[in-house]
C-alpha cells in the first residue's frame, strides 16, 4: 500500500481521501480548516454518496511541517491557492515522489513545475464530479465519472500508469493520457462557457442554455476559447465547440459550477484560471479575447468585498 497525502482536503479532496483510505492506503489529509481536521482524527472522515456511506480512519494536519514524506502528494486546493501550497509541499518530498495536481483551469502545473521542479509534477482532470462538505469531518459527493491524468509534456509514461492504477484500486475511474494539455483545453472550453456566467446570474447550467439572452453570451465564451486554443497550436479534438458546449451542459443541467458555489458563499472564485485564463492565453498569439476578458472583469467587480 502507497501512502498518500491530500492537500487541501476540501470538498473533493475528501473524496479522493476517503476512497484511498477505503482501499488500504496511508493516507494524510492536510486542510486548513481546523475543525474539520479536528473531527477527522477524533472521528475519522464520513463519505457518502456515489460510492456509498462509510467511515474511515486517516491521519488529518492543518499543516505539512514535522510530516514525513510520502509516495504521492494529490494537490486538491482551489486554483488561487497553489503558489502558497507549493510552497508546503517540501516536507513530504521523498526521492520518489510525485506531485499530481488537480485544479480548474490552466496555470497550476505551471506553478508548481517552477517550484518544485517539471520531473516531480503531472497533471489531472477531474471530469464528472460533484462534492460538498457537509459539516467537519463529513463529505458528500453525486458523481464520480473519471479522473485523467498526463506528463506535463509528452505521451504516457511507466509512472503515469502506476498512478492510474493506484486510482483505479481505490475505485475510481481513471486513465493515463498522452496530451493532457488539450483535454485540458477541451474541459476548460465547456467550464469558461458556464462558470462566469452563471456565477454573474445565480442561474443553473440548465437555467442559462434556456435563457434567450444569456446562452448567446456562454456560448460565445466557448467558442471564444476554442478559437484561442486553436490559435496557441493546442490539438483539439473538438471540431464543433458548440455542439461539445451543449452536449456538455445538458447532461448536468442542474449544476451549478463552482464559481457560483463560490458567490453563494461569498468567496472569491477561481475567475482568473476559468474565464480569467483565455485572454491571456490570447495575447501569448497576438490576439484578444473580448467576450471573457469582460465576464471576467465583471465577477471581480462582484468579488471585491468578499472574502
Amino acid at each position: 500500500m502507497s501512502r498518500i497525502a491530500i492537500l487541501g482536503c476540501g470538498a473533493m479532496g475528501s473524496v479522493y481521501a476517503g476512497l484511498f483510505a477505503a482501499a488500504g492506503h496511508e493516507v494524510l489529509a492536510i486542510d486548513a480548516w481546523e475543525a474539520h481536521v479536528a473531527a477527522m482524527n477524533r472521528d475519522g472522515l464520513r463519505l457518502e454518496g456515489a460510492s456509498g456511506d462509510r467511515t474511515v480512519r486517516l491521519t488529518a494536519a492543518t499543516s505539512t511541517e514535522g510530516q514525513a514524506p510520502v509516495d504521492l502528494v494529490v494537490l486538491a486546493t482551489k486554483a488561487r491557492d497553489v503558489a502558497e501550497a507549493a510552497r508546503a509541499i517540501p516536507p513530504l518530498l521523498g526521492p520518489g515522489t510525485t506531485v499530481l495536481t488537480i485544479q480548474n483551469g490552466l496555470g497550476s502545473s505551471a506553478v508548481l513545475a517552477a517550484a518544485l521542479g517539471r520531473e516531480r509534477v503531472v497533471a489531472g482532470i477531474a471530469g464528472g464530479f460533484g462534492a460538498s462538505l457537509r459539516g467537519p469531518g463529513h463529505a458528500h459527493h453525486n458523481g464520480m465519472e473519471v479522473v485523467r491524468i498526463g506528463e506535463l509534456d509528452g505521451p504516457a509514461t511507466p509512472r503515469l500508469a502506476a498512478i492510474a492504477a493506484l486510482w483505479r484500486g481505490a475505485g475510481f475511474r481513471a486513465e493515463a493520457c498522452d496530451d493532457i494539455q488539450a483535454l485540458t483545453w477541451e474541459k476548460l472550453i465547456c467550464n469558461v462557457t458556464f462558470s462566469g456566467p452563471c456565477a454573474l446570474t445565480g442561474l443553473t447550467i440548465g437555467q442559462v442554455m434556456d435563457d434567450p439572452d444569456l446562452w448567446p453570451l456562454a456560448r460565445a465564451c466557448g467558442m471564444e476559447a476554442w478559437e484561442v486554443a486553436k490559435a496557441r497550436g493546442v490539438r483539439l479534438s473538438v471540431e464543433d465547440p458548440v455542439a461539445h458546449i451543449t452536449a456538455f451542459g445538458r447532461k448536468i443541467p442542474g449544476a451549478r459550477p463552482s464559481l457560483l458555489l463560490d458567490h453563494m458563499a461569498r468567496r472569491r472564485s477561481e475567475i482568473d484560471a476559468i474565464n480569467g485564463a483565455i485572454p491571456r492565453e490570447a495575447a501569448l498569439a497576438g490576439r484578444e479575447a473580448p467576450v471573457n476578458a469582460t465576464v471576467t472583469a465583471l465577477v471581480r467587480q462582484r468579488e471585491r468585498d468578499f472574502a
